[in-house]
């Protein structure tokens, strides 16, 4: 239809492509959230119209607020693509595939060669995902799983399958009791994934109002940078979190007289 509408136009299209994927993604992602704190207000004996009318709030406040936190990332950090000023940018993955792909669309320069192979796999893991169901097992091959980890960059997917595993082997470790994964383990990570993003927020501030990207940085004497003893020190404390986590997951609730 955007192919119509524009005529092909290879600047127009992309453009209106990603603002239509913009405005479907930002309607999803405000009502899922709104689902899920109507649902929390149900069990809690919230009043209706006091929760919909502080959901409106929210909303108004959320697109208020949005740009210009957007606008300051992007002055400190960049996102998505590096530049001569960012050459480290924050990652945006989902965002630069559907750039790439409008572009590609609209250009005529779509490389179909791979979006054929990707079609072909994902078609093979359907089918192997079907017959390890028709067999009953407990191991299956979910495409999501494999379409996620193909676009998504190394230092993302290893992460997130880490933090599979660990929701296994706590499972398997509660014999089934899921409840205290749910509350405690979901509870710190989301904490953390939060904790992380309002940090960074809160440092592009001096950042921006300085104009150096340098400007939070260990004195030279202090920086490990990419020397031997800095990716060990890394690795150390990422096993150190992965194992807070797994503690936090897996304890056991106090039970109650």
């Amino acid at each position: 239809m955007l192919l119509a509408l524009t005529h092909g136009n290879a600047v127009v299209g992309p453009v209106a492509a990603v603002m239509i994927g913009a405005a479907v993604c930002c309607a999803l992602s405000i009502a899922g959230d709104n689902v899920q704190d109507l649902k929390c207000g149900q069990l809690v004996g919230a009043t209706p119209w006091r929760q919909q009318l502080m959901l409106c709030i929210g909303a108004v406040t959320s697109a208020l607020v949005l740009a210009p936190v957007l606008n300051l990332l992007n002055h400190a950090y960049g996102i998505g693509v590096p530049d001569a000023t960012h050459a480290h940018p924050l990652l945006a993955p989902q965002a630069t595939m559907l750039a790439a792909v409008a572009k590609g669309l609209f250009g005529g320069q779509l490389p179909w060669g791979i979006i054929s192979v990707g079609v072909g796999l994902g078609i093979l893991v359907i089918i192997l995902d079907e017959s390890l169901r028709a067999r009953g097992g407990s191991v299956r091959a979910p495409v999501l799983a494999l379409a996620v980890g193909v676009y998504l960059p190394l230092e993302l997917s290893v992460p997130i399958f880490i933090g599979g595993m660990l929701s296994h082997f706590v499972k398997r470790g509660r014999s089934g009791k899921e409840d205290s994964l749910a509350g405690r383990g979901m509870l710190f990570s989301a904490g953390m994934i939060a904790g992380e993003s309002l940090t960074g927020v809160i440092l592009a501030i001096p950042i921006v109002i300085s104009g150096r990207a340098d400007v939070m940085a260990l004195p030279s004497w202090a920086r490990l940078g990419d020397s031997a003893a800095g990716m060990w020190l890394g690795l150390l404390l990422y096993a150190g979190l992965a194992w807070l986590l797994y503690a936090v997951a897996s304890k056991r609730e106090p039970v109650s007289a």
